[in-house]
């Protein structure tokens, strides 16, 4: 059936809300929220292949490792699996983390929950019930007051079972309820359901209620979202004895976002999956939320120095792959394939080297680098995969390659004509170029291209302005003996190849710079040439002697001409 021309006869445009004095938008993050990360449940519910219990112990140290203190771990009355899995981390959890679970409101799924957390150091009963007209009617055939009836009913078994039992006195407890579909409720009646759970519960300022406030189904943009919470933040009663927590999901495509503006809008709490794995479009990313605060100067206190090996750990137990272009973590996304872009952001590490070496101390220059919001360093990657070529590359990208494989700066000129040998190359095979691949192109081309010099040349004084160059130089086994003079060592030595070789040799750029540092510093030297008129020639030498540096550099140009 193809798509309608009217949408409107079949669908509703989700209702914004009235809040006139909406504070948020004149807010803006500057700390880091409480996280959830609930990879374990909510994202393993979500597999065609859910995680083995081997797996998950796996998933949950690297969890623990990133720095994560809450953690959802299973739904216990699910599965023998997901039962005897929250047993094994109830006894191996750090103290400092609070192991959470989750059960919808019936009274033998209740207690079989509780009863896997016994012993527990830290733990998080997180109770559900929908609230929207939509799964009230549908789902469950419940009118509001029977609803409300229900959670006020099942908080009070939970608080019998744990915080109000003396056997558990071992154990913290902290209590969650979610009126789930909370984003296409009645707002008024997550409030008044909300109220009467937080009656039943009895927080206090030191051991607050968690009400979780869940787009359950993203059904609107994220500033409705945003009001939404303002709403519920500003009207609950006793605010300070309550956790507002966020689980939004990416129906939409904006989970991101609306957490974000939700945090504005007084949220103190997020739950999602690395890299936004969950039921259908799946959960908030807590990978890019993290590292969104990370690149605004606010710490997210959760560390992705490696974040590669947190790729490793998601992709082997969710047996799904994080998208080459998912934010932060994705295969490609610190990586530059189009000339203008690679141009920009060699530049800007060349700026940035500048700065850093005026300054006394990196950590005083501010990172700014075109198109690279984050140091891929951060995050454990390296500046080879930054910049990468292909046929739509242009001179930049291979020159960074060269720079950061070679030491080698390429003055502009050489730049652009090794461009057009790299976009041939690539033309001709059809695909990316692997650095090593550019390395051994440029040292064909301009540095190893069948000429040697002999070692025992000579360049001797002949009078207070010449100079006379003398030697061998050897082309595929062929013996050529040179002599030349001319002002000084480059122009003798290019007189000596002129008269050797029966051309016409002029010198046409000549760049140099040094490579290391000390004791160990090289000379590279650029030279472009010309003979008997021809297209222009670019050749590099390398070498402890900058003169000697400079005669390769014009015997490789030369030999291009052969």
């Amino acid at each position: 059936m193809p798509m309608l021309k009217d949408p409107s006869v079949k669908y509703r445009k989700f209702p914004s809300m009235n809040l006139p004095n909406r504070q948020w938008p004149s807010k803006s993050l500057d700390k880091a929220p409480r996280w959830l990360a609930t990879d374990l449940r909510d994202g393993n519910q979500s597999l065609p292949d859910p995680m083995s219990i081997e797996e998950k112990v796996h998933y949950f140290a690297k969890l623990v490792e990133i720095g994560y203190k809450e953690i959802e771990v299973a739904f216990p009355s699910a599965s023998q699996i997901d039962f005897d899995f929250t047993r094994s981390v109830v006894q191996s959890a750090p103290s400092d983390v609070w192991i959470q679970v989750l059960s919808p409101c019936r009274e033998e799924l209740i207690r079989r929950t509780i009863d896997s957390l016994v012993g527990a150091k830290k733990a998080i009963v997180h109770l559900y019930l929908a609230t929207s007209e939509c799964f009230r009617q549908i789902v469950f055939g419940m009118s509001e007051e029977e609803s409300i009836e229900l959670a006020v009913k099942c908080t009070k078994l939970v608080r019998s079972l744990t915080k109000d039992d003396p056997a558990t006195a071992g154990t913290e407890w902290q209590y969650e309820f979610s009126p789930e579909t909370f984003s296409d409720s009645s707002p008024e009646y997550v409030l008044r359901i909300c109220e009467a759970v937080k009656a039943a519960w009895g927080p206090s300022e030191e051991d607050k209620i968690i009400f979780n406030l869940p787009a359950t189904v993203e059904m609107s943009t994220p500033n409705v979202y945003a009001d939404q919470i303002e709403f519920f933040c500003t009207s609950i009663s006793e605010r300070n004895k309550i956790c507002v927590s966020l689980h939004p999901h990416n129906d939409r495509g904006c989970a991101v976002a609306a957490a974000e503006l939700a945090q504005l809008a007084g949220a103190d709490r997020v739950e999602g999956c690395l890299f936004g794995n969950g039921e259908r479009t799946g959960n908030v990313d807590l990978v890019t939320l993290a590292l969104n605060l990370y690149t605004q100067g606010i710490s997210p206190n959760v560390d992705f120095s490696d974040i590669l090996s947190v790729i490793d750990v998601v992709e082997q137990c969710n047996k799904i792959p994080v998208h080459q272009r998912a934010p932060y973590g994705g295969q490609l996304v610190v990586s530059a394939f189009s000339g203008s872009h690679q141009d920009a952001i060699k530049k800007g590490f060349n700026t940035r080297d500048e700065l850093v070496k005026a300054a006394e101390s990196a950590d005083q220059v501010k990172w700014q680098i075109p198109y690279l919001p984050l140091d891929p360093k951060d995050i454990g990657r390296d500046y080879e995969a930054v910049i990468r070529v292909n046929s739509q590359s242009g001179k930049g990208g291979a020159a960074w390659i060269i720079l950061t494989k070679l030491g080698l700066d390429l003055p502009r000129g050489l730049q652009v004509a090794f461009s057009k040998v790299v976009q041939l190359e690539a033309e001709t095979v059809g695909r990316e170029l692997k650095s090593v691949e550019i390395e051994n192109l440029f040292k064909k081309e301009y540095i190893n291209n069948g000429f040697s010099l002999r070692s025992d040349y000579d360049v001797v004084r002949v009078d207070g302005e010449s100079r006379r160059f003398t030697g061998v130089v050897d082309l595929d086994g062929r013996e050529t003996k040179l002599s030349g003079i001319g002002n000084g060592p480059i122009s003798a030595f290019t007189d000596a190849l002129s008269t050797g070789f029966g051309v016409k040799l002029e010198i046409w750029d000549y760049k140099e710079h040094a490579i290391g540092k000390g004791s160990k510093v090289r000379a590279s030297t650029f030279i472009e040439i010309r003979v008997d008129g021809k297209e222009r020639r670019w050749g590099v030498g390398i070498h402890e002697d900058v003169v000697q540096a400079s005669i390769l550099a014009v015997l490789s140009a030369f030999a291009g001409f052969l």
